[in-house]
C-alpha cells in the first residue's frame, strides 16, 4: 500500500476551497469572523486556520 503525507496537494486544497466557498455562498454560517464577503477569501481562511469540516478520502494505488 502506498504511504501517503498529512499535506495537502493543490488539486485537494483547491477542491476543499471551492466545496466551501460554494457552502458559504449558498448560505451555509462562516467558522470564523472576517471583514471580507468574498466566500473564496473565507474559505481560504479557514482552511488556512485548519477549521474547515471537509475531510479527504485518498485511495491507495492499484496493484
Amino acid at each position: 500500500m502506498k504511504e501517503t503525507t498529512k499535506e495537502l496537494t493543490r488539486y485537494e486544497r483547491a477542491r476543499i476551497v471551492g466545496a466551501r466557498a460554494l457552502q458559504i455562498s449558498m448560505g451555509a454560517p462562516t467558522l470564523i469572523e472576517s471583514n471580507t464577503t468574498d466566500p473564496i477569501d473565507i474559505a481560504l481562511e479557514e482552511l488556512h486556520k485548519g477549521i474547515i469540516p471537509i475531510t479527504i478520502k485518498r485511495r491507495g494505488l492499484p496493484k
